[in-house]
């Protein structure tokens, strides 16, 4: 049984966050030839099941990059959690390098997730983060933190190596940029690539093969076990020079490109 971990913005997703019909007629192959299809993505639950396309397929989902597992039947099979007390040693920080802060819990995204803010001007962001009162989310009963972003404007750039610099070392966290505009923070048990090892020794799996796709900073961690690395056309350089393949982008059914020509050997066919 091989292995397809599949990160879903800027790889299974184009521009448009919409599946195409491309994609999603390998994933139906490859699930239907009896191999194990994943999706592995920063987004939370409720963000992943709001795409119409992937609401009735039977795939394990995980999501907040390793943080909780779902199993083909959106049973929960996995938590990881940043501890309270850890958020309220990092959460200043954050503030004091004014940038935007997401929290994600099992109450939801605070004071929104990702996703709905990619189209929202620099304004409207800055609104967003100074009005919401942070204050309320430690007021939740038996709260579960699972992921802080932090979130800079396109031309600030240099605050996400400054929110890395702040935060290395003093915590038991992973840090990861799934954009280039953000730092993604988790549980040091929360790591794209430890939840498709969890997830084999969980159910008592075998992988011949771990072929990860992935297009930003947080699919490295996929990509550190995976015996074949996929970045797609549009990833950073960084990104593409970890992975073992460079196929076509997101927009141009990259994903099933490259699928297509590995499962039948054409790697002629693809970069690198």
């Amino acid at each position: 049984m091989k292995c397809f971990s599949i990160d879903l913005d800027g790889t299974l997703l184009n521009s448009e966050h919409d599946i195409s019909e491309a994609n999603l007629q390998t994933i139906n192959e490859l699930h239907e030839q009896g191999h194990a299809v994943i999706l592995n993505t920063g987004r939370a639950y409720a963000d992943v099941i709001k795409i119409e396309a992937l609401q009735n397929l039977e795939i394990p989902i995980f999501c907040v990059n390793g943080s909780v597992l779902f199993s083909e039947k959106r049973e929960l099979l996995y938590e990881a959690t940043i501890s309270i007390e850890t958020y309220k040693e990092l959460f200043p920080i954050l503030k004091g390098l004014g940038v935007g802060i997401l929290v994600y819990t099992n109450y939801g995204g605070f004071p929104s997730t990702l996703p709905p803010l990619h189209k929202k001007s620099k304004e409207e962001l800055n609104t967003l983060f100074e009005e919401f009162n942070y204050d309320e989310i430690l007021e939740k009963d038996q709260l579960k933190i699972y992921k802080l972003i932090a979130l800079t404007h396109h031309d600030e750039l240099e605050k996400v190596e400054e929110v890395k610099k702040a935060l290395e070392c003093k915590f038991d966290i992973s840090m990861a940029s799934s954009f280039p505009n953000n730092v993604e923070i988790t549980s040091n048990e929360a790591h794209k690539g430890k939840a498709l090892l969890r997830y084999q020794k969980m159910m008592n799996l075998n992988f011949e093969e771990i072929i990860a796709f992935g297009d930003g900073g947080n699919d490295l961690a996929m990509f550190e076990v995976a015996t074949t690395s996929v970045a797609m056309a549009n990833a950073p350089l960084h990104v593409q020079q970890k992975a073992d393949i460079i196929t076509k982008s997101n927009d141009e059914d990259g994903f099933a490109h490259a699928v297509h020509h590995l499962l039948n050997l054409h790697t002629e066919a693809l970069v690198k």
